[in-house]
């Protein structure tokens, strides 16, 4: 078991107080988007051991059966399958989205073959891997997520009183469901900047407007004014916008198209960093590729509550490259993990100690801590820890 020494990512979209709120350090006035827990190599976590620091994913290539485990490594290969994150939002993220594995290995060997530079900003495809996640708040959140159903969506573009709007209402309304939202999303990434403004306008109007889309149009007057002029606004509109409290969370598979708006949370994926943009973002933009890899299917949002398991409470997740759930140790009872996977534990709360048969160490919110395959931890303590672990087929116990 190893303490993790971890990077924050200053994304300009991050909050400048949340994460130092959250570990008790001073703000220096930088935007702190992310801290990274993992061994994805764009960022990954050290450790100090008896030889000196060393990176997690150099570790792992060293020994991938004793870090990884027999199962984990037959099922994903030489790697850590999932990233950890802290997510702090002050401003709405890019909207975009993330391919399938079929549709990453295909972009990954295109771009390979085209000779365009992994660290190159307009490239889309930075590994041949899937990034599903899930996001658990840990402070009110707000995001948009998946496409509304077609007649609602119309509603909202109603609710505008634009005229240029109501022919892709009357699609929406009239016109298959999967064929409608394509056109319409289509049509909206390739809005005038007139149309764009004239919608902008409108939504600040809506804001200010009792009405049973006024929250909606509150979230999506606040991208506008994050982005001003980005015809990202529109496509935005199509979307489901979805408030979490603090312990729910949401899981986003392939295709779904999706924007973090504001928020503190934990966030969990597949070790990816595959994104494709199409708007509210100073970051490359590749719509064509976007609108290949979408998925035009309208459906409600499912926000995700944990089930109390063998001492953790577990999130559901379709997926078997992550499993994330959260501890709460009782009083005088420790919660013990075992676990034929490796397992990285974060403390968003409190002051959790955590035992294995090779030492302690204690944790305070945003510390962080790595177990390799096979390692009995004990968790204690007054606080709360979520941990990651791989779910492959029964590979994980609590």
């Amino acid at each position: 078991m190893d303490q993790l020494v971890n990077t924050i990512r200053p994304y300009a979209w991050g909050s400048t107080t949340a994460l130092p709120e959250l570990t008790g350090t001073e703000p220096d006035g930088t935007p702190q988007a992310e801290l990274w827990m993992g061994a994805h190599p764009s960022a990954p976590s050290r450790v100090h051991r008896a030889s000196g620091t060393a990176r997690l994913d150099a570790l792992i290539e060293a020994g991938p059966a004793a870090e990884l485990g027999e199962a984990t490594l037959r099922r994903f290969g030489p790697r850590l399958p999932f990233l950890l994150k802290l997510l702090a939002a002050d401003s709405p993220l890019s909207l975009q989205v993330h391919p399938d594995l079929a549709q990453a290995a295909v972009g990954f060997k295109i771009e390979e073959a085209q000779g365009v530079p992994l660290d190159a900003p307009h490239r889309n495809y930075r590994d041949d891997n899937h990034k599903p996640e899930m996001i658990v708040a840990l402070s009110p959140f707000d995001g948009l997520c998946g496409f509304r159903p077609p007649a609602q969506c119309a509603g909202l573009l109603d609710a505008l009183g634009l005229p240029e709007l109501a022919p892709h209402a009357a699609a929406l309304r009239g016109e298959p469901e999967e064929s409608a939202l394509r056109a319409v999303f289509s049509a909206f990434l390739a809005a005038s900047q007139n149309l764009i403004d004239a919608v902008a306008a409108s939504v600040a109007r809506a804001a200010r407007t009792a009405g049973p889309h006024r929250s909606a149009f509150e979230a999506y007057e606040a991208v506008s004014q994050a982005h001003p002029g980005d015809g990202g606004l529109l496509a935005a509109l199509m979307l489901n916008h979805v408030r979490l409290a603090p312990g729910e969370g949401l899981f986003l598979g392939a295709g779904v198209p999706h924007a973090y708006l504001r928020g503190l949370g934990v966030e969990l994926m597949a070790a990816s960093d595959n994104v494709l943009r199409c708007g509210l973002t100073p970051k490359h933009v590749d719509p064509d590729e976007l609108l290949r890899v979408v998925r035009f299917t309208a459906a409600p949002v499912r926000i995700l509550l944990p089930a109390a398991r063998g001492g953790e409470d577990v999130y559901p997740a379709p997926v078997d490259d992550f499993r994330l759930s959260r501890i709460r140790p009782a009083a005088d009872v420790p919660t013990v993990l075992d676990a034929t996977a490796p397992q990285i534990l974060v403390c968003t709360r409190g002051r959790i100690r955590l035992t294995s048969p090779f030492g302690s160490l204690t944790l305070r919110p945003g510390g962080s801590a790595y177990a390799p395959a096979g390692e009995r931890l004990t968790v204690e303590g007054e606080g709360e820890v979520f941990r990651a672990t791989v779910d492959a087929g029964g590979v994980t116990r609590a």
